[in-house]
C-alpha cells in the first residue's frame, strides 16, 4: 500500500493503476486473506481514515464517470463507512476508466470455511464401500447429496475446471473426479475461478475402470432430453473435454443413459460449464423432489 501524499505526486494512468492496486489489497484486508506483507499496516492512521484518502484522491479523478462520483460520495458520508463496499466500487470505477475489467477469476471473494478433513483426494473403496467414500461421516462438515459425483473427462481449460469446482460444491455434490488427462485444479487460473471452492471439495485423479460402483451416465448430444431424462438418486456423470467432447471409452462407461440439453439457437453450443451448471440444477431437484 502507498501513502496517501505520494499518490499525490503521481499522475494519470499510472496512478490509477497504483490506486485500484491498494483499493485490492484492502479489500483482501478487510475480509481476512491478505497476501503475505500486504495486510494494513500504516501506524500514522487508521485503516478507515486511509481508505477515506484514497477515495477522496479518486473523487478528484476528471475522468471519474458522475454516476460512480456520485455513489462514491454517498458511500463515503455513510456512517458506519462499509470499508470493504467502497473500496470495492472504488476499484471497479478506476478499473472503467483504465478500460481494464476484471475476469471472474480477478474478483475478491471472502475465504471458504474447509471442511474438518480436507485431505483433497477421494478413496474409492470398491463397490462393497461405494456408499462410503470417506473414512467417516463425523469428519465432513460440508452439506452435500451422498454419492453424487462428476468426472471431469480431459477438460483443458483451468478457468472451465475451477468453474466445474465452484458449481459442483454450490450444488452439493459429494465430490469430483479428474480423468488422468484433464488439467490441474491446482494451476493458479482454476483456484481463482473455483472461488475457493476446490479447497473445500474432495477430488481425486481416476481412469474410467477405476470408478466406483455406481450408476454413471453422460451428458453429452444426441441423447434423452433433459427434461424427459430419469436422474437416478445417487451416481457419477461424466462430462467431456471443451473440444471432442465425452470419449468413446466414456459413453461406453455410462450404462445408466445419455443425457442432452435441447438448444434452440443457431450455433448450439455451450461452455462445458454453463452445461455442466444446468445439469446438476435438474439433477439436484430431481433427488430433492
Amino acid at each position: 500500500m502507498i501513502s496517501p501524499d505520494k499518490l499525490q505526486y503521481i499522475h494519470g494512468g499510472q496512478k490509477r493503476r497504483k490506486l485500484a492496486l491498494c483499493f485490492g489489497a484492502l479489500e483482501r484486508d478487510i475480509i481476512g486473506c491478505a497476501e503475505n506483507g500486504c495486510g494494513y499496516n500504516f501506524p500514522s492512521m487508521t485503516r478507515q481514515e486511509y481508505i477515506r484518502r484514497l477515495v477522496e484522491i479518486v473523487l478528484e479523478d476528471p475522468q471519474l464517470a458522475s454516476a460512480e462520483k456520485t455513489a462514491l460520495e454517498k458511500l463515503l458520508q455513510e456512517e458506519p463507512l462499509d470499508e470493504h463496499r467502497i473500496c470495492n466500487r472504488a476499484r471497479n470505477a478506476l478499473l472503467a476508466i483504465i478500460g481494464t475489467f476484471p475476469a471472474e477469476w480477478d474478483l475478491i471473494i471472502a475465504p471458504h470455511r474447509k471442511p474438518a478433513s480436507c485431505e483433497h483426494v477421494l478413496e474409492p473403496k470398491g463397490a462393497e464401500n461405494a456408499g462410503n467414500l470417506w473414512p467417516s461421516d463425523e469428519e465432513i462438515t460440508r452439506d452435500f447429496y451422498p454419492n453424487l459425483f462428476v468426472y471431469a473427462e480431459d477438460i483443458r481449460s483451468p478457468f472451465n475446471l475451477g468453474s466445474i469446482f465452484r458449481t459442483a460444491e454450490a450444488m452439493g455434490a459429494q465430490g469430483v473426479f479428474l480423468s488422468p488427462g484433464c488439467c490441474d485444479p491446482l494451476h493458479p487460473r482454476a483456484v481463482r475461478s473455483a472461488m475457493g471452492c476446490i479447497e473445500v471439495m474432495e477430488w481425486k485423479r481416476l481412469a474410467l475402470d477405476e470408478l466406483p460402483n455406481l450408476p454413471i451416465f453422460v451428458l453429452e448430444t444426441g441423447g434423452t432430453p433433459l427434461r424427459d431424462f430419469v436422474f437416478p438418486k445417487e451416481g457419477i456423470v461424466i462430462i467431456g473435454s471443451e473440444e471432442l467432447g465425452v470419449s468413446p471409452e466414456a459413453l461406453a462407461k455410462g450404462t445408466y443413459g445419455q443425457v442432452t440439453i435441447p438448444m434452440k439457437g443457431m450455433k448450439a453450443s455451450l461452455n462445458v460449464g454453463v452445461a455442466f451448471g444446468i445439469l446438476m440444477e435438474a439433477w439436484t431437484s430431481y433427488i430433492a423432489h
